[in-house]
């Protein structure tokens, strides 16, 4: 009798440990350079199929993506469309984010602007030859720049660019944009928990079992230091938008790699600036947008859009000076 009960429990325990790996399913972490920086997807699955299967997909639609958006590519279809100045109809992908684009250059008073194109390449060269570019070329250059001179027609698709050499940048968007874009998909695939950091921009699914969110950390201007709370996530997307890593000095005066519309210059704050929004576009080019805006402006600019929080931590000095939005602290913990 001893025997049998003791044989008896092995179907049992084969069952609860069935049900218990069931109940846990394994994370998946995957990583490959996509737009000159990491592309990471993080996934939790038991269907190892599935999860091979759905990644190479997505990465696949990330290069399709990439090669719609990219302003390094000579042959993507944003640069055909700054070098002809025109097109009968652009891609529905094109299009999308173009629209995106411009309601952002509105919604920030010019402050996100994708034409900024000209003045993003002679920014590139003033950081590699640490010296700033000529007024007189500066002005040249921001003759060029203005959404407004951008025509959209609603029914073809048609887009035309009213001014001449205007070129066409969506680095403050498109990374943003493809991480929601690969979230989406991978939800349709039936992996819901996931997690995606296109170079620094996360957009992020459901939570992970067992946990009530995903844990983001933000870092202290300057430094790989983390702030001490965290945000607590999901089904939302956060972008950080800073000048830890790409910046320059010159004649003695700290330059950030982003460009500000207005100036043709990089910021000369060192300011980091953490955006989180409903979708990975919206909180993308919000970072770059706070970056280059006031903190009042910045502030009121978010506070507009539901489920969106604003954290500006700015480096004066040896101080630390932070601003936050009321949504931004309801999502530490």
């Amino acid at each position: 009798m001893k025997t049998l009960k003791t044989l008896s429990l092995i179907p049992f325990f084969l069952l609860i440990l069935q049900f218990s790996r069931a109940q846990n399913p394994r994370k998946w972490t995957f990583t490959q350079p996509k737009m000159g920086s990491p592309f990471s997807i993080i996934v939790y699955s038991n269907d190892s199929l599935k999860v091979s299967s759905a990644t190479a997909r997505a990465y696949k639609l990330v290069d399709s993506l990439n090669q719609v958006y990219s302003d390094y590519d000579a042959q993507s279809e944003l640069s055909i469309l700054s070098r002809k100045g025109q097109s009968a109809g652009v891609s529905d992908a094109l299009w999308d984010i173009l629209k995106q684009s411009q309601v952002a250059y509105q919604k920030s008073s010019g402050a996100f602007d994708i034409t900024i194109g000209p003045l993003v390449k002679l920014w590139r060269k003033a950081r590699k030859e640490k010296q700033l570019p000529a007024d007189s070329v500066l002005r040249k250059a921001q003759v060029s720049v203005g959404f407004q001179w951008v025509q959209m027609n609603e029914k073809t698709h048609a887009v035309k660019l009213n001014k001449s050499a205007m070129q066409l940048d969506l680095g403050g968007i498109a990374k943003g944009y493809i991480a929601q874009k690969v979230v989406d998909f991978l939800a349709k695939e039936g992996l819901g928990a996931s997690l995606v950091d296109a170079g620094g921009d996360l957009a992020m699914g459901q939570a992970p079992p067992s946990k009530k969110a995903w844990s983001v950390g933000v870092n202290i201007p300057s430094s790989e230091e983390l702030l001490p709370r965290y945000l607590l996530l999901q089904n939302a997307a956060v972008a950080t938008s800073g000048d830890m890593y790409q910046f320059v000095e010159i004649d003695g005066k700290h330059y950030s790699h982003i460009v500000n519309p207005k100036t043709g210059l990089g910021l000369s704050h060192q300011r980091n600036v953490t955006v989180i929004a409903p979708d990975g576009a919206t909180a993308d080019w919000l970072a770059t947008a706070c970056s280059v805006l006031p903190v009042k402006k910045a502030l009121k600019l978010c506070d507009s859009f539901p489920n969106t929080g604003l954290l500006i931590a700015e480096k004066k000095g040896t101080m630390l000076f932070k601003w936050q939005n009321s949504y931004f602290e309801k999502m530490m913990e």
